[in-house]
């Protein structure tokens, strides 16, 4: 039998009984009694903790047995006791013992055997049963501790409920165990034993905190024994909430971009390392070494002042000032703040003269940064036409008039720009390029003629005729349409086109034609269907004469036709049957003579 048997509450209890009798004779009883703790020199149950402590031995003298159970041949006797309603014997004589309890603890269980002439023999096996401890369950302080008190506080509260025996508890900090230390760390512990016979440990560690600690992880391990080794729970970690004066603050700017610019929203962040967070005022220096309290529309509680759509006049030097309620202390920190901009973009263009057609002209751009800047030149359809800050144009027209753009970008600071537009205007009489002449028209139909023209400045147009006009810009051209219905003077004398402005007039003629409809087109029509048809008759008298025989294949088809008839029968003897007459045909030469394959 083994010595002990450790068992969980609530579990069966397996007791086995090996035996062998000398002579190979057979066994007459097999009794299974127990023994309490009480009858075992006075132990009232296994003390807590105790788990593998010296076993008890047995008073064979004294002790109180209890019978359980009688087994012999006949079978299985059962006594009146408290496992009656638990007990089970296999056949291999082992007593179970079904769902133990704490009151099972420590008890000796004895197996005796009994074999007539042989004797009796017994052994003896000491039951402890046991219940593992829940997962630790930690409680920290969430009030907060001062870092700067003389006392020492409660930090967390550990517990461990449903154990047996009673388990031990140990607190760690950031991984080291905490021990008692007078004036800096205590550990009060409460056992508790449940009305089930289980315990529940409470375990609460005080200590002393510094700034330090706010960054601290707490946990408790509970400690037990099981199967002769020690095991572990451990409880999650928590941080507890320290509190602590301020001693620094940093004022700095915080911004999507990497540089600010005008137009930019920046955040100015003021990071005080106490807790709870002081209360925060911000301040912008001004003229003469004053400042002024711009802290209105913020909130004093995050440390945080925002600008919004910034420009050249938001820079300057910050100041965020923190004041601790508990000590009244201030600290101060001070940022720069340098808002990029880009201002007084202005194109110079020369000459400053009118401009007329065949003239040159220089654009010069110029703008004023604190950090350098590229140009670029764009038409008015937005597309780049030159870099730098100058842009010439030579051999100027009416075409090139047109409005350029001087874009500046700031070369460090991605997102600043200005742009500045002047327009380039040449100035000269009116140029018809283009008139609908000439035009065929019909008497009496409704038409649109049309005449455009390019000028600055605007041409006005008339018309020789009277009639409807709508004028509208294309591109760069004026254009006038006059709608108008021909007449017989209107087909003879065509229409006049007349643009001017104040430096001077052209004109054109429409020439109008008479629109007659044309044979030409049906007679052409008739000759081509009549060629189709002689061509088509003339296959069809090939294909006849052809399959009448009168036609042969190849180019000996003229010669046959003036031969003889006897000339033709030779021929075609001398062809034979192994080849077709079409084949025949095609290796005569061209003079009619016959040719080998292999010449050919």
């Amino acid at each position: 039998m083994p010595a002990v048997l450790e068992v969980e509450i609530g579990s069966a209890a397996r007791l086995e009984c090996g035996f062998s009798i000398p002579g190979n004779a057979s066994f007459t009883s097999v009794e299974w009694f127990y023994v309490s703790a009480v009858g075992l020199g006075g132990r009232a149950g296994a003390v807590p903790g105790a788990l593998h402590q010296a076993r008890p031995q047995v008073n064979r003298g004294h002790s109180d047995r209890v019978r359980l159970c009688v087994i012999t041949a006949s079978g299985v006797r059962i006594d009146e006791t408290e496992y009656s309603e638990r007990l089970s014997v296999g056949e291999d004589k082992a007593l179970s013992i079904s769902k133990v309890t704490r009151q099972d603890n420590a008890r000796t269980f004895i197996c005796q055997v009994g074999a007539d002439s042989q004797g009796v023999g017994e052994n003896r096996t000491e039951l402890y049963t046991y219940k593992i401890p829940a997962t630790p369950e930690i409680a920290p302080n969430l009030a907060g501790i001062p870092a700067q008190s003389n006392d020492v506080l409660k930090i967390a509260q550990c517990t461990s409920e449903n154990s047996f025996p009673s388990p031990n508890i140990t607190w760690y900090k950031n991984g080291e165990p905490l021990l008692q230390e007078e004036d800096k760390t205590k550990i009060l512990t409460t056992l508790v034993r449940e009305s089930n016979g289980l315990y529940t440990v409470v375990s609460t560690l005080f200590s002393k905190v510094t700034r330090e600690d706010r960054n601290s992880l707490f946990h408790c391990t509970v400690h037990y024994w099981l199967r002769g080794q020690m095991r572990t729970k451990d409880s999650p970690r928590v941080n507890v909430t320290v509190f602590y004066p301020t001693q620094h603050v940093k004022l700095r700017v915080v911004t999507n971009s990497g540089m600010v610019k005008e137009g930019d929203d920046v955040k100015l962040v003021c990071d005080a390392d106490g807790n709870p967070a002081p209360v925060f005022s911000f301040y912008k220096r001004e003229l003469a070494d004053s400042w002024q309290d711009v802290t209105s529309g913020t909130d004093t509680n995050d440390g945080v002042l925002m600008l919004h759509n910034v420009s050249k006049s938001s820079s300057g030097l910050y100041r965020c000032q923190t004041l601790d309620l508990d000590d009244m202390t201030q600290h101060e920190g001070d940022v720069e703040l340098m808002v990029n901009y880009i201002e007084g973009v202005q194109v110079k263009m020369e000459p400053s003269s009118p401009l007329h057609e065949g003239d040159s002209v220089r654009l010069s751009c110029s703008a004023h940064s604190p950090v350098a800047l590229d140009y670029q030149w764009r038409d008015a359809r937005g597309r780049k036409v030159a870099e730098g800050n100058q842009l010439v144009l030579t051999n100027l027209t009416f075409e090139t008039s047109s409005n350029f753009s001087c874009k500046v970008k700031a070369r460090s600071v991605p997102g600043l720009e200005q742009s500045k537009q002047v327009a380039v205007a040449v100035k000269g009489k009116p140029r018809i390029v283009a008139i609908s002449s000439p035009l065929y028209v019909r008497q009496d139909e409704v038409i649109n003629l049309t005449c455009k023209a390019i000028a600055f400045p605007r041409p006005s147009f008339h018309w020789s005729i009277n009639g409807t006009t709508h004028e509208y810009m294309e591109n760069q051209h004026m254009a006038s349409n006059l709608t108008v219905r021909v007449s017989h003077d209107l087909l003879r004398a065509g229409a006049m086109c007349r643009v001017s402005n104040a430096l001077g007039v052209s004109e054109k003629h429409i020439q109008l034609r008479d629109h007659k409809p044309s044979e030409s087109k049906g007679i052409i029509i008739v000759a081509i269907i009549v060629c189709i048809l002689v061509v088509a008759m003339l296959g069809s008298i090939i294909y006849f004469l052809h399959k009448k025989g009168k036609i042969s294949c190849g180019r000996s088809g003229k010669q046959d036709i003036t031969k003889p008839e006897a000339r033709k029968d030779k021929n075609v003897v001398e062809v034979k049957s192994d080849k077709l007459s079409e084949e025949a045909g095609l290796l005569q030469g061209a003079n009619g003579e016959k040719r080998s394959a292999a010449d050919q």
